[in-house]
């Protein structure tokens, strides 16, 4: 493992990784990103992700040893504390940064053997059409972990998945969770070729969700806040569901939205019901 010191923010390979924090065209560029802090980067090599350099702040180094105990690590670097808090995204992540490799998020990636899609008769997908915001992404990933959602699918982005806001409110789920990105096209074709039933949330024309059985392989579809989900999505669902809202506003954040769908699968699929045909 190279190992040495860096004190100036002007070195390029500090220039560098904050450019990967910045850029998300540099970060398809070179397919690399950065990940900050213990916790999250545990997470990431756990998940089989690949660590190509840790930087460590001069006084914390000794994480180093913690995190990556059996990995090896091809560049090993200890910087100042003030190189570190430039190229530090967020205050308190105890002392470590990592530049790791993206991942295939192709939809074929998600029927490989690493994939707990494959050879699943009832999965539970959850797709998500042109969402904006890195904080709501990352926030529904979370949910997706806890949850234990087989694949997220993100349709047509407006953000790419290792902007830092994302893998932070994430809290790692973006490293767990199977999760393909791709047109809205392909998705509704790739479900429907796997027989998997799309579920629009959305107001009109639609059965409140509690009532339809989600115990089959099923796919929750969500559209951004503003503008709802597109046509084709609409036009291409199976059954369309609601949140009733009791109030008078008339929507909730996305990742409240999906965090409500997801439990009710999930609570349905520990559960014994029976359905009205309609809404089978």
């Amino acid at each position: 493992m190279e190992e040495n010191v860096i004190t100036s923010i002007q070195n390029a390979r500090i220039k560098h990784v904050v450019a990967l924090q910045q850029k998300s065209s540099l970060r398809r560029e070179e397919g690399l990103f950065v990940v900050e802090g213990q916790r999250e980067i545990g997470h990431c090599i756990a998940c089989g992700y690949e660590i190509v350099e840790l930087f460590s702040r001069s006084e914390e180094c000794g994480v180093r040893s913690e995190i990556t105990p059996t990995v090896d690590i091809p560049h090993s670097t200890i910087v100042s504390p003030q190189v570190y808090e430039k190229i530090a995204y967020r205050g308190s992540t105890e002392g470590v940064i990592a530049v790791a490799k993206c991942k295939d998020h192709s939809l074929s990636s998600l029927l490989t053997p690493h994939s707990s899609l494959l050879g699943k008769t009832t999965p539970l997908i959850v797709v998500l059409e042109s969402v904006e915001k890195p904080g709501n992404l990352g926030a529904i990933l979370r949910t997706a972990e806890a949850a234990h959602v087989d694949a997220v699918i993100v349709c047509d982005p407006l953000t790419d998945l290792y902007n830092p806001n994302l893998i932070r409110a994430s809290i790692g789920g973006v490293f767990s969770v199977p999760v393909a990105v791709c047109t809205s096209q392909e998705c509704i074709a790739f479900l429907k070729e796997n027989k998997i039933r799309i579920l629009t949330a959305q107001l009109q024309d639609s059965y409140d969700y509690y009532d339809y059985d989600m115990r089959q392989a099923t796919a929750i579809v969500m559209g951004t806040e503003s503008t709802g989900l597109s046509q084709q999505w609409r036009d291409a669902a199976d059954v369309h569901i609601r949140i009733p809202m009791l109030g008078r506003l008339d929507s909730l954040n996305v990742s409240v939205s999906a965090a409500i769908l997801m439990y009710e699968a999930v609570r349905q699929r520990n559960k014994v019901y029976k359905f009205p045909d309609a809404r089978m």
